[in-house]
Order: C-alpha cells, then structure tokens, then sequence
C-alpha cells in the first residue's frame, strides 16, 4: 500500500490515469492531453505506473496503449473516482502541477495604465 500511495502523490501520475481510466490511450495521446511536460516525462510517469501494477500495457504495432487497472487501487479506486469528479479536484490538480513545473515561470504580461 506505502509503495501505491507514494506513486499515487504525484499530481502528473493521476492525471495520466484519469486519462487512461475509460479506454487505453497511446503515450503519444497522453502526452498532448498533458500539454505541459515532455514526452520523456510522461513516459517515465507511465513506467512508474506500470510497476506499480496501475496501469496494463498493450502492443498494437508501434504504439503501446495503456489502461488504468482499476482493480488494483482496491479501496483507493473509490477515492480517485469522487476526486475527479470535483471542481475542486480540477482547480488544485492546477495549482499541483504549476507547483512541480520545472524551469522559468510564465511571464506575465504588465498591465497598461490608463494614464490621463
């Protein structure tokens, strides 16, 4: 259970398996759903997950699909479920992942003053 939540604290990785809960979507697709993180990010995220038994890993030519394992968050699934169906849930997933972003901060433009 430790090593599932400590995979489970990662704002990026549950957002990967909301995305990935309904249907099995390639990494690629994954990737632009995200929008904010590189590839390299988003794969390693998924590897965390697939060791962690979260996700399954299916091989159609090329591309690899992945499917959250619903089963094995066992008393977690429920939790996660209520979570992202909140406005709030979507609101601190934002803040969460302004927070871990990496490099500069988005500048912000001045704003222009009505000068008489």
């Amino acid at each position: 259970m430790t090593d599932l939540l400590h995979v489970l604290h990662s704002p990026r990785r549950r957002e990967i398996l909301r995305l990935c809960w309904d249907a099995p979507l390639p990494a690629g697709e994954i990737h632009r759903a995200l929008g904010d993180v590189t590839f390299g990010a988003v794969s390693q995220h998924l590897r965390q997950l697939r060791d962690a038994g979260l996700v399954d890993v299916q091989a159609h030519g090329r591309e690899r699909r992945y499917r959250a394992r619903r089963t094995a968050l066992g008393p977690l699934r429920s939790w996660l479920e209520t979570t992202w169906d909140d406005a709030l849930y979507r609101l601190k997933l934002a803040a969460e992942l302004e927070a871990a972003r990496r490099g500069p901060s988005p500048r912000r433009t001045a704003r222009k003053r009505n000068t008489p």
